[in-house]
């Protein structure tokens, strides 16, 4: 079976099979520390602690360089270069989807952090097959598809448009109408997401690979499941007896909801003996579907600072003292308790408005308790690091 654990050489290193241990060097007295001590110096300084990604393209803004995009495999930096303009509306995209991200996960313990100059984004946390990693994937690759059809749509990009096959009549339950206006091209932005983030994944060819290739899938098509059809109606009186008519995106809240109850449910699986797809791990639950985020190992508690596993804990976290949810000071906080601050807020009130054209408030003192977890105690935070 294939491990999902992804184990990669950094360039011009091979690592085969039983090498990466010390003990397969041959042993003389007072020889192996020496032996051992390179090697290991060698692994730290060139293997990368956690997979470099074209997420950070966010980062860049308007300084996206192909060709100082860590991460990027060949067909990606190609892509890059070819398509400058499209790279632009990445970034941009990138920045969306995190945001949604951390709007999702704004009451879970894991929050969708995200580190600063960090090349990989969310650090070692992706590292593990996890129901957020699966999410992350989803969402990252929905982002792709929304953003470059949106910059279609709007005229930004030169290798796309308005879906060009929106043309003519057409029918739907309510009976005929012309396409007009424009309609957005859902397929064009499919088509480049699924070449420049699918490309990593295909230069690889083991289990994390093919869950990844899995819950990109469902990311892409969660964004065309939300096309909608908008209609402009001509006629007496707006009497409908004739529709002009185009596709277009709903909003990407949408797709976020979406991919959450998609994450409540994701089936934990195993790969197949013959390496091409997915079993569940545990045969009283449905096979996935297409639609399924699927995830091979379970989540830490996210509780403590955990540097392995790139978990960053609960300390400092607000949580709200009166919910029993995910948000609540019992389940945010681990149970190690919270602290209480009390905080004054100052906030308009009393706002009216004033012919013409003004609105004026006054400004209130609001004095609000706010709840944050209680730091782990120190014993149990090294047990972690």
């Amino acid at each position: 079976m294939l491990s999902p654990n992804r184990l990669e050489a950094s360039p011009g290193i091979a690592l085969a099979p039983g090498r990466a241990e010390c003990g397969a060097f041959p042993r003389t007295a007072g020889a192996a520390p020496r032996l051992c001590l390179p090697l290991v110096l060698l692994l730290l300084a060139l293997t990368p602690r956690a997979d470099s990604s074209w997420w950070y393209i966010g980062a860049l803004g308007a300084r996206v360089i192909c060709d100082n995009i860590p991460g990027l495999v060949n067909k990606q930096r190609q892509l890059c270069q070819r398509y400058p303009d499209i790279m632009q509306s990445v970034g941009e995209g990138a920045k969306e989807w995190i945001r949604e991200c951390q709007h999702q996960f704004r009451h879970h313990r894991w929050n969708c952090s995200t580190l600063d100059r960090d090349h990989t984004v969310f650090g070692r946390v992706m590292l593990r097959s996890s129901r957020e990693a699966a999410f992350v994937y989803a969402i990252s690759s929905a982002g792709v598809v929304y953003a470059i059809t949106r910059a279609c749509s709007q005229g930004d990009l030169k290798a796309c448009s308005c879906d060009p096959l929106k043309r003519g009549r057409s029918k739907d339950e309510r009976g005929e109408f012309d396409w007009g206006g424009c309609s957005d091209n859902i397929n064009y932005g499919i088509r480049f997401a699924k070449a420049f983030v699918d490309a990593k994944e295909k230069k690889v060819k083991d289990a994390r690979a093919l869950m990844n290739l899995h819950n990109n899938r469902c990311g892409r098509m969660a964004v065309k499941r939300f096309l909608k059809l908008e209609c402009k109606c001509h006629g007496v009186s707006g009497s409908c007896t004739l529709r002009t008519c185009w596709l277009a995106m709903s909003d990407f809240r949408k797709t976020g909801d979406y991919l959450r109850k998609k994450y409540n449910g994701a089936i934990q699986v195993t790969m197949n003996q013959d390496g091409t797809g997915f079993t569940v791990a545990n045969k009283n639950f449905r096979k996935p579907t297409k639609t399924d985020l699927v995830y091979f190992e379970n989540s830490p508690d996210y509780c403590v600072m955990d540097k392995s596993a790139g978990s960053l804990g609960t300390a400092g976290r607000v949580c709200n003292k009166m919910s029993r949810g995910t948000d609540g000071c019992e389940v945010m906080c681990c149970g190690r308790g919270y602290d209480t601050t009390r905080v004054t807020r100052i906030t308009k009130c009393e706002c009216k408005f004033h012919w013409c054209c003004a609105v004026r408030c006054k400004e209130c003192e609001d004095t609000v308790d706010v709840h944050t977890c209680k730091a782990p105690k120190r014993a149990e935070w090294l047990d972690q690091t």
